[in-house]
């Protein structure tokens, strides 16, 4: 077992990390899981008594105020103070929408992350970003939170199908793209069936912990985190809003291939990029940029009525505030 220091918690991974699951001194607990969670991973928690289990229904359109309303009740109807705790068990949408309830109720109780997902694990559990998605744009209401800390075992990887796996895998391609040439090399010269996931989830975390570390409020650093996110986000929603909801995976592939075209590298080099994803990925329809425009206009992170990217100067390296008119997509 492993620990890696973030800001003021550790995320612990590897084996036997479930046994930091440390619930002393709280009043209450809480388990918020969703019916996968709860029917394959649940079981796998040490016995915490006291606990309830809130379960909210899967999907990331039931990421919304909604479920946070339901798990707000629940809270409320058991009676938790202050001095509870809530552990967040499954997936982005779980830790994010669970954190953000959480850091709310009563002005803001303890959470822990737990992530049963490859994408939570190497991304969405780490660096205190929370939210919900509201009118069908992603992640349009939310805060920074940090949990008391994050506990990741591998072993919840062999409850999930390979789709899943690949969503997750897509975060470790954005972190290879803008900060490891050498992770790259690795994932495209391994065949994904034969990853050492601990290896490649902590080489993923410390990515990401590094940028949040030095960066944690997304004022520049950070927002290189957000390459493939601009499209990828309005792609999610278009999709969302059509009542056909992707993967966030599946969403961010299809971000980079957009954004590794507006980025300044060499057509060589987005070639290779473009040829990895397309070769070992199966993605959906990639929508007319027009019909992402909307979206687009909506993002949180646009400046002066422009689109604000993030874009690779080279593989392992990336700019930040890269502004686009409409016209100019």
């Amino acid at each position: 077992m492993k620990e890696i220091k973030s800001d003021n918690y550790s995320i612990w991974l590897g084996e036997n990390s479930l046994s930091k699951l440390d619930i002393s001194g709280y009043s209450k607990v809480a388990i918020l899981v969703d019916e996968n969670t709860k029917r394959n991973c649940l079981p796998k928690l040490p016995q915490l008594e006291n606990s309830i289990i809130i379960e909210v229904i899967s999907g990331e359109i039931n990421k919304s105020i909604s479920s946070c309303n339901y798990i707000w009740e629940q809270l409320s109807e058991h009676n938790f103070d202050r001095d509870s705790l809530l552990i967040n068990l499954g997936g982005g949408v779980i830790g994010d929408m669970g954190g953000f309830a959480a850091s709310t109720y009563k002005r803001g109780i303890d959470f822990i992350q737990v992530p049963t997902t490859l994408l939570a694990m190497v991304d969405a559990s780490v660096g205190g970003k929370l939210g919900i998605d509201f009118k069908d744009f992603k992640n349009q209401v939310g805060l920074f939170s940090n949990p008391k800390s994050v506990i990741i075992s591998p072993e919840f990887l062999q409850t999930l199908p390979e789709n899943q796996l690949k969503s997750g895998f897509a975060e470790v391609v954005k972190h290879a793209l803008i900060s490891d040439k050498n992770l790259w090399e690795e994932i495209i010269s391994v065949p994904f069936n034969e990853m050492n996931w601990e290896k490649i989830i902590e080489t993923s975390i410390n990515i990401k912990n590094k940028i949040v570390l030095s960066d944690p409020y997304e004022k520049g650093e950070r927002k290189k985190l957000n390459f493939g996110h601009t499209f990828g986000h309005a792609v999610e929603s278009y999709y969302l809003e059509k009542g056909t909801p992707i993967l966030h995976g599946e969403a961010v592939l299809m971000g980079i291939l957009l954004e590794v075209e507006l980025s300044v590298i060499s057509q060589e080099k987005k070639n290779e990029i473009k040829n990895y994803i397309l070769s070992n990925f199966s993605l959906p329809f990639n929508p007319k940029k027009s019909d992402l425009l909307p979206f687009l206009m909506n993002d949180k992170k646009n400046k002066v009525g422009k689109i604000n990217f993030s874009l690779l100067t080279n593989i392992g390296s990336c700019s930040v505030d890269n502004l686009f008119s409409t016209d100019e997509l």
